[in-house]
């Protein structure tokens, strides 16, 4: 599975990974509003990193957590989903609206497999200085670069330069932010 590799989600040993963050994730979620201590804590517990200065607001949802690394200085706003099937990797000083989805999982297109239970993932990788806006999707094996910002309710399926503005669904560059004789 961490490979990418075809795997079937009730394999025994995923289960029980999948049983401990949702355990984590509900001691997460369940903190008290003015226990910011305790739910640092539980998210250093459950993420594979989380950088210094980092603020997560419940609700948060993974399927693992041990493959999701956050750097410094983030911030993700309520309601973001990060299915961590693969590693989903974010930069420092990024910012990630509400209602986010970070989706890494595959299944195949044909339907004896995916009936199977057949399923498969791809990375995601999130630059230093990225904006997501409120209810942005990243599909599976999507990088996004450095400065990048993501308009609200964009479909991101392909890579994001850096440095620039992207919008829609799917989402597509509809500018850049630096000029274009300034190094990004």
């Amino acid at each position: 599975m961490l490979a990418g590799a075809p795997y079937r989600a009730d394999d025994p040993e995923i289960q029980a990974r999948a049983l401990r963050a949702r355990r984590l994730e509900a001691r997460f979620n369940d903190a008290a509003p003015d226990d910011d201590a305790g739910r640092r804590a539980v998210l250093e517990e459950l993420l594979g990193a989380v950088g210094e200065g980092t603020v997560v607001r419940p609700p948060f949802r993974c399927d693992h957590g041990s493959q999701i690394r956050i750097g410094a200085r983030c911030f993700a706003n309520t309601g973001l989903v990060a299915l961590d099937v693969v590693a989903i990797t974010i930069g420092d000083d990024v910012q990630i609206g509400p209602s986010v989805q970070l989706l890494t999982p595959t299944h195949p297109l044909e339907p004896g497999p995916r009936r199977a239970g057949w399923e498969a993932g791809e990375p995601i990788s999130v630059g230093d200085g990225v904006w997501l806006g409120g209810g942005v999707v990243v599909c599976p094996g999507v990088r996004i670069g450095a400065d990048t910002v993501v308009g609200a309710g964009a479909v991101v399926v392909r890579d994001l330069p850096s440095g620039v503005l992207a919008v829609g669904n799917p989402a597509r560059v509809v500018r850049r932010l630096v000029p274009e004789d300034r190094p990004l």
